[in-house]
């Protein structure tokens, strides 16, 4: 676990080192404030016992006002019906996944307690603040959001600044850490267009960390700059591969 902020009545947590084996990698964030918490994208069953017991110190899970889910991936929603289960916290989804998500096994008596994001984004206020849940479409999912924290000036990304391999929980050297993203991003992020947009509207907010669900975070406003302009310079999507299918 480490902590990413914390001042008074607010702490930002990073469970980056809970996954195993043969798993993608994923981290698990949490913000306290206020004595209410929110559970960024909380990952599948395996991570679920292990996370439990490590936010024990910080949070007893029962707390929990608040889930988060960017997107539909298995490595965010697997756990979805125990967290929902043993808590009376509110779930927040994209609108486009709230029926597939019942796949994994989510309980008709708590699929209630899942609200859908409209596809503009929402506010939602976690221990009196305000957080943002930003609209990051096609990045890579449909129906994909971010998380703006105003207070800790963290921008949790879900899949966008994913890295693949580096064990270090905090980025470098940029341009070492370029390589650990750019065939995952090449590939999974749909539309240059999309990181255009998306480029605009963070260069809008005054950003100290950028938070992706996989690999390292991007600390301080120069690495949180380098990956922006990384992103709005990156091709990516159908055109990067060619869509001329053959029969094998």
């Amino acid at each position: 676990m480490k902590t990413l902020y914390q001042a008074a009545g607010h702490k930002n947590l990073l469970f980056h080192d809970l996954t195993e084996g043969g798993m993608v990698q994923a981290n698990q964030h949490l913000i306290v404030s206020g004595g209410e918490a929110i559970l960024l994208d909380p990952g599948g069953h395996k991570v679920y016992t292990k996370l439990i017991a490590a936010m024990g110190g910080s949070v007893a899970p029962a707390r929990l006002t608040h889930l988060f889910f960017s997107h539909q991936d298995p490595d965010i929603v697997a756990a979805a019906n125990g967290w929902l289960m043993m808590t009376d916290a509110d779930g927040y989804l994209s609108g486009l996944w709230i029926r597939f998500l019942q796949h994994f096994g989510v309980d008709d008596l708590v699929v209630k307690r899942i609200h859908a994001i409209p596809d503009e984004g929402m506010r939602l206020t976690v221990g009196g603040t305000e957080l943002k849940l930003i609209p990051c479409h096609f990045l890579h999912s449909p129906g994909n959001f971010q998380v703006w924290d105003p207070v800790a000036r963290i921008l949790y990304t879900g899949d966008l600044g994913a890295s693949i391999g580096p064990d270090d929980f905090q980025v470098g050297d940029f341009d070492a850490h370029v390589p650990t993203m750019a065939g995952f991003h090449r590939r999974y992020m749909a539309s240059p267009s999309a990181l255009r947009g998306w480029a605009r509207m963070a260069r809008s907010l005054d950003i100290e960390i950028i938070a992706p669900q996989h690999g390292a975070v991007f600390v301080g406003r120069e690495k949180v700059k380098r990956f922006i302009d990384w992103v709005d310079g990156l091709e990516c999507g159908p055109d990067t591969i060619g869509c001329n299918f053959r029969i094998p």
